[in-house]
């Protein structure tokens, strides 16, 4: 019995539209209709600042913007990532070369020590096919350009994490710059009082205690206030490093903190699942799990060969190309493996068990950023009103010393109440400053959890 070659090609066209294996579907979430603690979040009016591609822009600062413009010029991190993306691409197009036949020459002289045995010259072309029955190139594709697009999201991932960290970093510079001019301005006071006492001991209205007193708290502000140098120093290299600069060569002059925290409105969290690219990362990974399990399947059926080669041989290099010398040879093989020891079996297993792992994944990455959001929007809440209660702590303090001040220049107390009402207002101010620091981290990190993008 005979088949055609008309036939073998209409089989062949009707086996290639099979694909074994399950078709990808994204496993479903419920997902909130609205977050907790949005239900108390003080929503932008008007909304011209919401966020866009360009997020950190609702911080209105020339410099910051100017910094994160440069991570996509000369950060390392990045272009790692997106090398791997190039890779990950380029894959694709290795997987889809099995969709074509292969097309081969040979050019051979074999000489022989032997009387008997003449010298062979060949000169062939061949091609060979292996029709996608299965699925199993097509699953390959699929598997891999998942894979691209979650190398894709990879990149994004990168990107947005690098700027998040540079505006946290840039902020807590910032701060620290505050924090200096606020040391700076308590050292002088420090100075003064140290002056007064120096003064009031010199005609007997105090003990030396109190001058020792005075010259102590004065050498421990001057202490901290240069210990504040090194991690301003520090902060000011990871943002060199970030931005792909030596941070031998790169410095930010200390300008005077005016930055107040925006008010960043909230959307559904169900967009959550398309503008977060960690989440579309994980989901792009389960397609290409998924697609793995039909590869798997695959290889409990046969594969299907084509091949063809023609050309000449002769033993003599005058007659090689000539009718008698022709050569030729064509036809279809079946192959099909009989017994494995349980190895396609284990295949299978070891692909659906990593998509499971996937969806595990994928469904905690979902809720990681639920988590982030909450977080965030429950820190930017309750710091806004801690934040009202420390300004007012501060005003007290300051008023205090004041008060304090005049009694002892009026020798009514002793210079422990004088210490006791400055060591509160520098703590007061620390801890305003502090709080600061946390309101414009917890904005930028929610800025990310929500994607950094609300276009």
């Amino acid at each position: 019995m005979t088949i055609k070659p008309i036939s073998l090609l209409i089989l062949v066209t009707l086996l290639g539209g099979c694909a074994v294996g399950p078709d990808y579907v994204r496993p479903t979430m419920d997902i909130p209709a609205a977050y907790k603690e949005s239900k108390d979040w003080k929503v932008a009016e008007p909304h011209d600042n919401e966020l866009g591609q360009h997020w950190w822009a609702i911080y209105n600062d020339t410099l910051l913007n100017q910094l994160i413009d440069q991570i996509d010029i000369s950060n390392q991190n990045l272009a790692q990532a997106e090398a791997r993306y190039r890779q990950a691409s380029a894959l694709i197009q290795s997987a889809r070369a099995a969709y074509f036949p292969t097309i081969g020459a040979n050019a051979s002289a074999t000489r022989s020590s032997s009387n008997t045995t003449p010298d062979i010259k060949n000169l062939s072309l061949n091609a060979s096919w292996e029709p996608d029955l299965w699925g199993r190139v097509r699953r390959t594709v699929e598997s891999n350009e998942a894979s691209a697009q979650a190398s894709a999201a990879d990149l994004r991932a990168a990107r947005l994490s690098a700027q998040a960290a540079l505006a946290q970093d840039y902020w807590q510079l910032r701060i620290l710059d505050a924090q200096k001019y606020s040391l700076t301005d308590t050292v002088a006071a420090y100075q003064r009082s140290l002056q007064l006492t120096q003064n009031q001991y010199a005609v007997g209205m105090v003990a030396k205690a109190d001058l020792i007193q005075a010259q102590t708290q004065l050498r421990a502000a001057q202490a901290q206030l240069i210990d504040l140098g090194v991690l301003r120093a520090q902060t000011e290299h990871a943002i060199a490093l970030l931005i792909g600069q030596p941070a031998s060569s790169f410095s930010i002059a200390p300008v005077a903190y005016t930055a107040t925290v925006p008010a960043i409105p909230t959307t559904l969290p169900s967009a959550l699942l398309e503008r977060r690219p960690d989440i579309s990362a994980a989901e792009r990974r389960m397609a290409a799990a998924n697609a793995q399990i039909g590869i798997a399947k695959s290889a409990y059926f046969p594969t299907l060969s084509l091949s063809a080669s023609g050309g000449y041989q002769s033993s003599s290099l005058a007659d090689l190309i000539t009718a008698p010398s022709r050569i030729w040879s064509i036809g279809p093989a079946l192959a099909q493996s009989i017994f494995d020891g349980g190895l396609r079996k284990s295949q299978t297993a070891q692909a659906i068990a990593s998509y499971d792992a996937s969806v595990a994944a994928y469904k905690q990455t979902v809720l990681t950023s639920f988590q982030e959001v909450e977080d965030n929007l429950a820190t930017l809440r309750i710091l806004e009103n801690e934040a009202q209660v420390q300004d007012q702590t501060v005003q007290s303090a300051k008023l205090a010393v004041t008060l304090v001040l005049n009694q002892y220049k009026a020798g009514m107390v002793n210079y422990n109440n004088v210490i006791t009402v400055q060591t509160t207002l520098l703590s007061a101010e620390n801890s305003a400053l502090s709080i600061a620091n946390r309101r414009m981290a917890a904005s930028v990190k929610l800025a990310a959890a929500l994607g950094g993008d609300w276009q």
